[in-house]
């Protein structure tokens, strides 16, 4: 099921049908993210005409293209590449005319690999914003929205820096709810929200910040560019692939082994242990009353968790998941369960997510680690490595999010 909800969001697959008619002028093709690589393989396969162009993706994710030029840079926490890249995508689309197209291609991760600080802020400073963004709990949507006011690229501004010319933004999603403003930070649509509400989150989650940056805030300097502005007139987007389509592929796989399956949501939120609880509680039903879904079934489900980092592990959204989830149901039988981040990387581990079956705790503790600990150290990618349970991909060339499913037996019932 994992393997087919990724392989629904392949850029190959999902990006040709939306490609454009060729223009009156050039076409020149721009992106950021995880997945930005591989669409930009996708759009020179599938065109006839002549094209150039510049993309950015995370290290490891490059695809060889011959007319579209591909760089990297870092994620989750941006460096000096990331820099150079903003700065040469902006120089790409500079001196266009109102008959060319510029074909941007998005995907998760774009916020790091694309930066281009505005005036009065530096590297450091945005590598202290996204250090600070990732420690604290706040959700993708609410880091994505500070992001966006610190940014000469973020929030609309790529797009302006395009007119006049038509600019048609292809959307892999990686985020809940399919905002575009919030995946990479939305660099070609505009931006509804303010520095204010920007404040208002770094309050929230008690961030702190270096004060150059809370004075852009607090001055309004950061302002993105807002709806109805016309050098956005022209501006269209366009999903090609989602987390909710990636879950149809995964719920395919289920059927046709028989399996009746429910799709929970594609856009779950919350801490990450906490909604393994929940998810345990649903599952421990299932298993025990037969509601609300009869056994045997698949329970899927996809989102972004965050985690508050307050121990010294490894981290992981989904494998925090996995097990906080492990440990709320206690080793029921018959119940099993995979969750992992469908770009391969979970957190800043080389590693895609991880599964547990009713022996997980048991094994766990067995070889002398406390899963509650684990948990408390927020070191998931500890304890199922050491398990031999981690899932790793390698770079999956998409990113539609996480994914998690629940495979609940019959036999679970008879407990």
């Amino acid at each position: 099921m994992f393997k087919a909800a990724i392989a629904a969001a392949q850029p190959a697959l999902c990006v040709p049908p939306h490609l454009p008619k060729k223009p009156a002028g050039r076409l020149i093709v721009i992106g950021a993210g995880k997945a930005s690589a591989a669409m930009a393989k996708a759009v020179e396969d599938n065109w006839k005409g002549e094209l150039s162009g510049l993309v950015v993706t995370r290290y490891g994710y490059a695809v060889p293209c011959e007319r579209i030029e591909i760089i990297e840079s870092a994620h989750p926490v941006p460096d000096a590449a990331s820099v150079t890249a903003a700065k040469r995508i902006l120089r790409t689309v500079e001196g266009l005319t109102a008959n060319d197209v510029v074909l941007c291609l998005i995907s998760g991760g774009g916020s790091s690999l694309l930066v281009a600080p505005l005036e009065g802020l530096t590297l450091e400073d945005k590598q202290a914003v996204n250090h600070a963004l990732l420690k604290s709990g706040a959700t993708i949507s609410e880091m994505n929205c500070v992001r966006r006011h610190l940014s000469a690229i973020k929030g609309g501004r790529l797009a302006a820096a395009c007119h006049p010319a038509k600019v048609i933004t292809l959307l892999i999603s990686d985020v809940p709810g399919d905002r575009p403003m919030d995946i990479a930070s939305g660099p070609t649509v505009p931006d509804p929200t303010t520095c204010a509400d920007a404040l208002a989150i770094i309050t929230r989650y008690a961030v702190k910040l270096p004060r150059n940056v809370m004075d852009i805030l607090e001055s309004s300097r950061g302002e993105s560019v807002k709806p109805g502005d016309p050098r956005l007139a022209k501006s269209e987007v366009h999903f090609v692939a989602t987390p909710q389509m990636a879950l149809e592929a995964a719920a395919v796989v289920a059927r046709n082994a028989g399996m009746p399956v429910h799709i929970l949501g594609d856009s779950l939120e919350g801490e990450a242990r906490d909604v393994g609880k929940v998810i345990a509680g649903i599952a421990l039903h299932v298993a025990r009353h037969g509601q609300p879904f009869a056994p045997p079934c698949v329970l899927l489900s996809g989102g972004e968790t965050t985690v508050t980092v307050r121990g010294s592990g490894r981290g992981g959204r989904n494998v925090e998941f996995l097990l906080s989830l492990a440990i709320a149901l206690d080793g029921q039988p018959g119940i099993h369960a995979l969750a992992g981040d469908t770009d391969g990387v979970d957190g800043i581990e080389e590693i895609a997510g991880a599964c547990i079956g009713p022996d997980t705790l048991t094994r766990a503790w067995d070889i002398g680690i406390k899963p509650k600990d684990s948990l408390a150290n927020n070191d998931g990618h500890g304890l199922f490595q050491a398990l031999g349970d981690s899932v790793i991909t390698g770079p999956t060339l998409t990113n539609v999010n996480d994914f998690r499913a629940v495979l609940i037996e019959r036999q679970a019932s008879e407990r």
